[in-house]
């Protein structure tokens, strides 16, 4: 299949074997390089349907999310290209619009399509144009406020679009069978809906002394008939023409269906069930454990690649630690949105059901929520990826850091998350943090100091706090809770003192590296002092008042923006100290760009995030301090007061 033209030169007979082939072709790459694995294999008939019943790319296609977009790109030209999928300038996992023109609309985050697909039709309608346009949405990303929005909007308007509901997993509707066959087939059926057209244009030209009453009779008969045996009335009291359900893997149903559907006019709502893994036995049996996979043998589903029995990754370090804290406060609860593995909250879960609380793809909610716990005296974590926080910004502003309520945000995946690219890199969150009044920011430079930082947060009682920690293993194990010792609020770690040269401020996931590159530097006759800034916001300004005065020149490394993230946020406070002519600052971070996606080494080497481009930061900044005229002076005719001196500062701070 070169293109989806090829699909619909196909008989009807054929493309079932269609669906076959391009079924294996999926589990054959994804098993040998990994990915998204259960939703493309669950929506292979229904995505062979739709290349087969519309003109794309004329016809539009917005799919939600993109998890189950690789049969799409299968049929779209990409098939050649499948085994680069989330590899370094290979396929992206999700749908770009700069990769194809099949594409119509980039995804990544939830529950997007509807609203994309209405905005594509009434551009459509402005511009004079009559192609078609179809969203098709996950009935996880219908929990989402967003498709709830966008369905009221749409289903008040007489704007002709489609929406595919693909329903593998929540129980909305009865089970597929042959009565749901018959009623898809009568509602779909031109004659039907001619009739049904029809009876309501004589309604309306009835007397007006009657049609009143004939119109509430026939709605009152209609709802009736539809309550009874009809499971989509929601939507339709939304506004739209609901068909279904839809046996989604019955490719002739599905077919015809899209084709009846394809002739009507309005807001349409296809409701197709379909069973998530389908075609590959252990991930029908398990379609939650394999929606993404790595390399395994398609034979036996067993991993092919050994997980080397190293350091557990930072989730799983958090939902152990986090468990521990909540066997010692009772007053611990965890929410979480449609992550429970992917955040590990699911170890707190299986030791307080009863005070965990997963809202499902509703990060908005998910915030305000915690909210209001933390009203009732309760201490909310919520562990949610760093883009999908994103989600719930304005919550976090006025329904949690206005009120000053005590609310722990865990913020997972942050900076560079690796295979998953653009859409799952968490590099704004320093940025979206530090700008919200009350807001605690604080970034571990391991495992221990995660846990450290996570039971500080749950004893402030004035404001919320925040945490980042990558997608990565930790650096060093990580004991019980109860074996880490105290951290004080705001304070910073100096962890090496320089010759005054330069000075380092590392965040998270740079102090380690900093430090390792401060030590292959002193080879070179280059003493770097080394600092962990733990506590983004507040700072340890006496800490920092020292560094200033006693460098030559600043480093500050972050894996984050550099627009307005701790850099240029610390740039900014020094040069407010009043402390006369501050040292140069370098500050380095993540690009003020959209990060590709790739392994996470790679993409951080890439960035010069790594050890190797760390150091040649640390080094160009000793030989640009050498050039200056000395280090940072106070107003002229005064001196440095000898508390504020580095080694007080150090001493105070070890």
């Amino acid at each position: 299949m070169n293109s989806p033209q090829d699909v619909r030169d196909l008989s009807r007979q054929e493309l079932p074997e269609l669906v076959g082939a391009v079924r294996d072709r999926h589990i054959d790459v994804v098993s040998q390089i990994g990915g998204h694995f259960a939703a493309s294999l669950g929506v292979a008939e229904l995505t062979v349907a739709l290349h087969y019943v519309f003109d794309t790319p004329t016809d539009r296609l917005v799919w939600d999310t993109g998890h189950q977009a690789y049969i799409h790109k299968i049929l779209t030209g990409r098939n050649e290209r499948l085994p680069t999928i989330r590899q370094r300038h290979g396929l992206s996992p999700f749908l770009r619009r700069d990769e194809s023109e099949f594409d119509t609309f980039g995804a990544g985050h939830a529950a997007t399509s509807i609203s994309a697909a209405l905005g594509m039709a009434q551009g459509r309608d402005v511009l004079g144009k009559d192609n078609k346009v179809v969203a098709i949405i996950g009935d996880g990303a219908m929990t989402c406020g967003m498709a709830y929005e966008a369905l009221n909007n749409a289903g008040h308007t007489d704007t002709d679009f489609i929406v595919v509901l693909n329903d593998n997993d929540m129980s909305i509707a009865p089970n597929v069978g042959a009565m749901n066959k018959y009623l898809t087939g009568i509602m779909t059926n031109p004659v039907y809906n001619r009739v049904r057209d029809e009876v309501k244009g004589l309604i309306h030209k009835a007397p007006g002394s009657v049609r009143g009453v004939m119109e509430g009779l026939a709605g009152r008969f209609e709802e009736s008939v539809k309550n009874m045996f009809v499971p989509g009335m929601i939507f339709e009291e939304l506004g739209f023409r609901y068909v279904g359900p839809v046996d989604g893997h019955d490719i002739d149903v599905v077919v015809d269906t899209l084709s009846n559907v394809k002739k009507m006019n309005g807001p349409i709502l296809v409701h197709v069930i379909t069973r998530k893994g389908k075609g590959y036995d252990p991930a029908e049996k398990d379609p939650y454990k394999w929606h993404g996979a790595k390399p395994f043998d398609k034979v036996t589903g067993q991993g092919t690649r050994s997980s080397g029995g190293g350091l557990p990754r930072y989730q799983a370090a958090f939902g152990k630690g986090l468990t521990e804290l909540g066997a010692r406060d009772s007053r611990v609860v965890a929410i979480t949105a449609a992550m429970p593995d992917g955040t590990s909250t699911q170890i707190f879960d299986e030791a307080f059901p009863d005070r965990f609380f997963d809202v499902g793809i509703a990060e908005s909610h998910g915030v305000c929520s915690a909210a209001g716990m933390a009203c009732e005296g309760l201490r909310p974590v919520v562990a949610i990826y760093s883009t999908f926080l994103q989600r719930g910004y304005d919550n976090i502003v006025h329904d949690v850091a206005l009120q000053k309520l005590p609310v722990v945000f865990a913020m997972d995946r942050a900076g560079i998350a690796g295979e998953d690219g653009p859409t799952h890199h968490g590099g704004l969150d320093i940025s979206y943090m530090l700008g919200i009044p009350h807001m605690a920011v604080t970034a571990p430079k391991d495992g221990s100091e995660m846990l450290a930082l996570l039971r500080l947060g749950l004893q402030r009682e004035d404001g919320p706090f925040s945490l980042r920690y990558p997608r990565d293993a930790v650096p060093a194990p990580v004991p019980s809770v109860d074996d880490i010792p105290e951290i004080d609020f705001g304070r910073w770690e100096l962890l090496r003192k320089g010759d005054g040269s330069v000075a380092v401020l590392a965040v998270g996931t740079m102090v380690l590296p900093a430090l390792e590159s401060a030590r292959r530097l002193a080879s070179e006759g280059i003493d770097a002092t080394v600092v962990n800034c733990r506590f983004l916001k507040p700072y340890d300004r006496k800490l920092l008042e020292a560094v200033l005065l006693e460098h030559g020149g600043i480093v500050t490394l972050e894996e984050g923006t550099r627009v307005n993230g701790f850099g240029a946020f610390i740039l900014q406070e020094a040069q407010s100290l009043a402390l006369g002519t501050i040292p140069p600052f370098d500050v380095h971070g993540l690009p003020d760009d959209f990060v590709e996606h790739g392994a996470r080494d790679g993409l951080l080497a890439d960035l010069g995030l790594d050890v190797d481009g760390l150091s040649e930061r640390i080094r160009a900044m000793a030989a640009r301090a050498t050039d200056q005229p000395g280090k940072a002076s106070g107003k002229a005719g005064d001196s440095p007061d000898p508390s504020d001196s580095l080694s007080s500062a150090m001493e105070s701070a070890s």
